[in-house]
């Protein structure tokens, strides 16, 4: 079965995303000291602002061939109330429900590969109440920031964490946690 990753970037301080939501912070270190990004993930999932900050910051719209670079033809799942526009050719599809609901049409698409949930802290969170996140990474940024969205808004005791590894890469502290499941 497939595995759910919360893989992610963090400032220092712990926010995904400054005050304004934005990830100007994260761009402002050197991209060649950028850790590599789920790459056994086959689906990915994101909340509406870290996928319309893309949109926005990527111009994906107007330039829809670049989705496809960064992309490839992952389906992504986008958790929403509101109606988004798509970049042509992109696999999107938005989910207007709980993960819970979401989840068995997520792991459908995902096949044997993982789910890789991109942002944001609470959406991974989601995944954590229903028992079905399996990993957390994390790359922590040389910088901080005053607010923001946090990286994960959710008590979690050194109980439900193990350790995996932790390197250097770049400028990153990276960070691999496996989520103990609770018990049964």
């Amino acid at each position: 079965m497939s595995r759910v990753l919360f893989e992610t970037a963090s400032t220092l301080n712990g926010f995904l995303a400054d005050e304004a939501n934005s990830l100007d912070w994260l761009f402002a270190v050197p991209s060649d000291d950028a850790p590599p990004v789920a790459p056994t993930a086959t689906v990915q999932v994101e909340g509406s602002t870290t996928y319309e900050w893309v949109l926005t910051h990527e111009d994906l719209i107007a330039k829809p061939h670049k989705w496809a670079e960064y992309f490839g033809a992952k389906p992504t799942f986008v958790f929403t109330t509101r109606d988004l526009p798509v970049p042509e050719g992109a696999d999107v599809r938005f989910v207007r429900g709980s993960v819970a609901d979401a989840l068995p049409a997520i792991r459908e698409a995902a096949g044997d590969g993982d789910i890789w949930v991109v942002g944001g802290g609470d959406l991974a969170a989601q995944f954590m109440d229903e028992g079905a996140l399996d990993e957390i990474s994390v790359s922590i940024a040389p910088a901080t920031v005053l607010g923001g969205a946090p990286l994960f808004p959710r008590a979690l005791g050194a109980d439900r964490l193990r350790l995996k590894s932790a390197t250097a890469v770049g400028q990153f502290a990276h960070v691999v946690y496996e989520v103990v499941p609770l018990p049964s």
